[in-house]
């Protein structure tokens, strides 16, 4: 694939201003900024595949290079449906930005962090309670 990567400029880290309240309104338009350039790069990244699918399209006579391909396919359409969804996440978070509950845990309240957000900006959860919902989750794989 030769061609040229459009990905977005990720803005670089908030800086808290003096006396800024948390979630203020700049803050909230920087999260904006980033989960729309995600949501963009995803999508493009999504057309761009579709396209070299179709055009690697090839019927191959010898089975194990229909295989290969039949292989390579899924695992592309795998990444592309967990694209997908990222995306869905994306979209509900921004509308969380719109209702004025970006930034605090779903599960106690608290806020998440503006550190924990520019590293993962559609968390949901505080850092004790994803470290909760992680221990839980391998207990449960046990």
């Amino acid at each position: 694939m030769s061609q040229k990567l459009n990905k977005q400029v990720t803005p670089s880290p908030y800086e808290i201003k003096k006396g800024e309240d948390y979630m203020s309104q700049e803050q909230l338009v920087h999260f904006r900024k980033i989960l729309e350039g995600m949501k963009l790069d995803l999508g493009q990244d999504i057309d761009r595949a579709v396209h070299a699918m179709q055009d690697d399209a090839t019927v191959f006579a010898d089975p194990n290079d229909r295989a290969s391909q039949e292989s390579d396919i899924t695992l592309e359409l795998r990444n592309r449906d967990r694209e997908r969804k990222l995306i869905k996440k994306i979209e509900e978070i921004i509308t969380k930005i719109d209702e004025g509950d970006y930034g605090y845990c779903d599960s106690c309240g608290i806020e998440i962090g503006l550190r924990r957000l520019e590293a993962r900006p559609t968390a949901t959860l505080c850092i004790d309670c994803k470290t909760l919902d992680e221990i839980r989750e391998k207990q449960m794989a046990k």
